[in-house]
């Protein structure tokens, strides 16, 4: 019996280390958002979580210090020109693939919070902006999985599909830049996707993520007064801290090196918090999702992205 504890307890204790090694390595730069995220699924699956509730608590305000971070990558200024001349598209386009969203999350009958995550992560900018939503609508830990496994599924589909997508339909590099932008989640994934289909792809491509990536902040608000309607509507703290840093980067250019270094540890956090989110992932939760939330993001993703290029080759959008 003694023997028999004592390998339980070691056992216990290299799941513990692992767990702890695993997450310091996932806020190097050598692991990106998408094997974090399953490296934490798979841990749980096999191993179960031996941190759970203390990774739960830690995983929601490392979402807001990474998201804080996230905005010294943003130029406020550049961000004001590029979307001037595409202003009204950008409302229209964001609220339509949300309202879509809801339509169809009730359609695949999902949890109000999972479906708003899905569409606001396809709407805007993926894993930062559902990092953004998740606080404000009270998200519950298998809720953000979910989505953020979603999202980063399609991501990495994205990003091999369409640099030949954009080939096989002979599309401009700047025709690939606006489509890439405002059809594939993630901004990691826009700009893998764009920088292997050449330079002003990529310029162009990033710029309109960034632009788009400027919404989170009136959209969560928005979503602030229908989740709290009993409370007085305000712009969470996080978000706040979000413009600040971008206007910080902006104002402030002589000290790049050192916003740059903000930006890299927000994105590299986020990448940790994603191996937290997705060690909250259990077997039963697994069942509890089904196939009904995949089906819904894929279904949303291919309209959005079929309207979008019909748009482009219509010189609509431009």
């Amino acid at each position: 019996m003694q023997k028999s504890n004592f390998l339980n307890s070691n056992e216990s204790l290299i799941v513990r280390i692992s767990f702890v090694i695993l997450f310091l390595i996932c806020v190097t730069p050598f692991v990106g958002s998408a094997l974090a995220l399953f490296l934490g699924i798979g841990f749980a699956l096999f191993f179960k979580n031996p941190f759970e509730q203390q990774s739960a608590t830690l995983s929601k305000w490392l979402l807001k210090i990474s998201v804080v971070g996230l905005g010294f990558n943003v130029d406020v200024m550049q961000v004001i020109e590029v979307s001037r001349s595409s202003l009204v598209l950008t409302i229209v386009s964001i609220t339509a693939i949300i309202g879509l969203g809801e339509i169809l999350s009730q359609l695949f009958k999902l949890s109000r919070n999972t479906g708003t995550l899905i569409s606001f992560g396809t709407a805007i900018c993926g894993g930062s902006a559902i990092a953004a939503m998740a606080p404000v609508i009270k998200a519950k830990q298998d809720e953000i999985a979910v989505a953020l496994a979603i999202v980063f599924s399609l991501n990495a589909i994205g990003l091999l599909i369409f640099p030949w997508l954009g080939h096989y339909f002979e599309l401009t590099e700047s025709q690939f830049a606006l489509w890439s932008a405002q059809a594939i989640h993630d901004t990691s994934s826009v700009v893998g996707a764009a920088a292997a289909y050449g330079p002003v792809a990529l310029a162009m491509a990033t710029t309109i993520k960034l632009t788009r990536a400027m919404w989170i902040v009136p959209y969560t608000a928005l979503a602030g007064v229908f989740w709290r309607s009993e409370e007085r509507a305000s712009i969470p703290l996080f978000i706040i801290g979000f413009l600040m840093a971008a206007a910080i980067n902006t104002l402030l250019p002589e000290f790049e090196a050192i916003w740059h270094t903000c930006y890299v540890i927000g994105k590299e956090l986020l990448v940790g918090t994603l191996f937290l989110i997705g060690a909250g992932i259990s077997k039963q939760v697994l069942k509890q999702c089904g196939w009904q939330p995949f089906a819904m993001a894929t279904v949303l993703w291919i309209i959005v992205s079929s309207i979008l290029l019909l748009l482009i080759f219509d010189g609509f959008i431009k």
